[in-house]
């Protein structure tokens, strides 16, 4: 739809690695794979970044998620395909992610609790605020998506 805007990549090199290489750290960590995409593919969903959307898709497919889960993503809450550990992680996205409605309230933090060890609380954390960093310069640079072979 739009070309980008400008070499984001390349003019910030230094920092474009920097934020890829906490990226690939928070692939590591504790957290499950299929967990952190499906948060990254939430937050995404919430921002509107085309770019994003694409690639945690494809990821997600990449690790045996099941389509009609990521389809109904935006609705988690109105559907029971999603278990209580998945939905306390996806609230707690949502509200770091409308972070200016107000900080998290303790009900949300307390959930995190009962299905989380600490050091996943932290890299949860961590893998939302990264995933809204990407959107953020994807969408402000109008990354293009690639349109892939059917």
């Amino acid at each position: 739809m739009h070309d980008l805007r400008l070499p984001y990549f390349r003019l910030a090199a230094n920092a474009y690695k920097t934020l890829y290489s906490l990226s690939d750290q928070l692939g590591k960590g504790q957290l499950d794979p299929k967990l952190t995409e499906l948060v990254y593919l939430r937050v995404s969903q919430m921002n509107g970044c085309a770019f994003c959307l694409d690639m945690h898709t494809t990821a997600l497919r990449a690790l045996g998620e099941d389509a009609q889960r990521m389809d109904v993503l935006a609705a988690w809450r109105e559907c029971a395909f999603f278990t209580d550990a998945e939905r306390a992680a996806l609230a707690w996205a949502e509200a770091l992610t409308r972070i200016g409605d107000g900080a998290p309230d303790d009900v949300l933090f307390d959930a995190l609790k009962r299905h989380f060890e600490e050091v996943q609380i932290a890299e949860l954390t961590f893998a939302v605020a990264t995933i809204n960093a990407w959107n953020r310069i994807a969408i402000s640079m109008r990354q293009p998506v690639e349109r892939r072979a059917s």
